[in-house]
């Protein structure tokens, strides 16, 4: 038996959960959520990174759906951009019943996977989804988000994003607040966008695991969306999980340039620099033809988890794609279908059939489970917060 057919022999026990998927807004971009016109039943390749037949071709067996909404949307409107992210992510478990099944627990994922369908979770990408309010946190939740990563590309009013100007220095005192409700309700604090000084700033706050649900090793590729050395070391103490992930520009150092580059070439062409839209990728693909692309493979990815795993231990890595969240991806995990690929070359590499079961399946759903564990604990203890940014930070500017 070959590495590609033991991987898929071990992802059929074993199956990946993934830590990020943007297909929610994909649908919202490309077809204004009309799921006639994407029918993820039957192969969108050339259209989306993700249909059912290739998760299953892939091996995967759970996926936080992203509710992500732009950081141009504020306030009500990134509010009711959310909710309807999470529509349609109803409407896609729905529609496909006998292939997915919605999560809300640890329990519903192994369920799910007894049951051969793929579990269904959700994941809100940026505290501006919340408004300054923690009501509205225990909203999402209500709803089915299991996490919420802090920030996106920018700066919120109580978190500092990787990739804008400091602000605050990490997390302000709401900030602070945020993470223990998170905590308090049993939503997963994602550690991903965000500076590194907001991840050790909730990484001393929160008392139970954090993810980072797509995001890889600064000392591979030093890029500030990837995880410092320090933080990565920081995950045993905390119970959490960094789950790789596979965006070009953050796991192939020769990538960055090229990437800016790129995006200055689609704001030239009038369009934002995450579109991924048909005509988007028109637009990439011609300045392609005359600025080739610096091409990360599956062994780059493989870089980076041998060297999470080496900082962080086996215990608290796992997968984040951000399939139809990115413009371009590595030769060989072009779509979701390519996760057999992956670990095939870290079989090749000696990794363990046990240490791969950990990587795809097992940590993830320990990472929730444990989560679930302490917010009972907390809400024993204390009930909801009605803190407000303007009573712990001062009023917002």
């Amino acid at each position: 038996m070959d590495y590609l057919d033991r991987a898929r022999e071990l992802l059929a026990a074993h199956p990946v959960v993934d830590g990020h998927n943007d297909l929610p807004w994909a649908l919202r971009e490309q077809v204004g959520y009309d799921l006639n016109a994407r029918d993820i039943a039957v192969s969108q390749t050339g259209l989306l990174h993700t249909d059912i037949p290739r998760l299953r071709a892939g091996g995967v067996g759970a996926q936080f759906w992203s509710v992500y909404v732009r950081t141009d949307m504020r306030g009500d409107q990134a509010v009711s951009a959310t909710l309807e992210q999470i529509d349609v992510v109803a409407e896609l478990i729905a529609r496909y019943p006998t292939q997915l099944r919605r999560a809300l627990s640890a329990d519903d994922m192994e369920l799910a996977r007894a049951e051969r369908r793929i579990a269904s979770l959700m994941g809100a990408e940026g505290g501006h989804s919340i408004n300054n309010s923690l009501g509205t946190l225990r909203a999402l939740h209500t709803l089915g988000v299991r996490y919420m990563t802090l920030t996106h590309n920018d700066n919120i009013d109580w978190a500092d994003s990787a990739t804008d100007t400091p602000r605050i220095g990490g997390l302000s005192e709401f900030g602070h607040e945020v993470v223990r409700e998170m905590n308090r309700v049993g939503m997963l604090v994602d550690l991903s966008h965000v500076a590194a000084t907001t991840m050790r700033d909730a990484l001393a706050t929160s008392t139970a695991p954090v993810i980072f649900s797509h995001s890889s090793a600064r000392t591979v590729c030093d890029h500030p969306r990837n995880i410092p050395d320090d933080v990565l070391a920081a995950l045993p103490r905390n119970g959490g999980i960094a789950m790789a992930t596979f965006v070009p520009k953050f796991v192939l150092p020769e990538a960055g340039d090229w990437t800016l580059a790129a995006d200055r070439n689609m704001r030239e062409h009038g369009m934002h620099h995450l579109d991924t839209t048909p005509q988007a990728m028109r637009v990439h693909e011609d300045f392609e033809a005359s600025y080739p692309r610096p091409v990360a493979t599956v062994g780059t990815i493989a870089d980076h988890l041998d060297h999470m795993r080496t900082v962080a231990g086996i215990d608290h890595i796992g997968i984040g794609g951000d399939y139809d969240g990115t413009a371009f991806l590595p030769r060989g995990l072009e779509d979701v279908s390519g996760y057999p690929n992956l670990i095939a070359e870290l079989l090749a590499r000696g990794w363990s059939d046990t240490d791969l079961a950990k990587l795809t399946w097992r940590n993830a759903v320990r990472v929730l489970r444990d989560a679930e564990a302490v917010a009972r604990d907390l809400q024993t203890r204390r009930g909801p917060s009605h803190a407000t940014i303007d009573e712990l930070d001062g009023p917002v500017v």
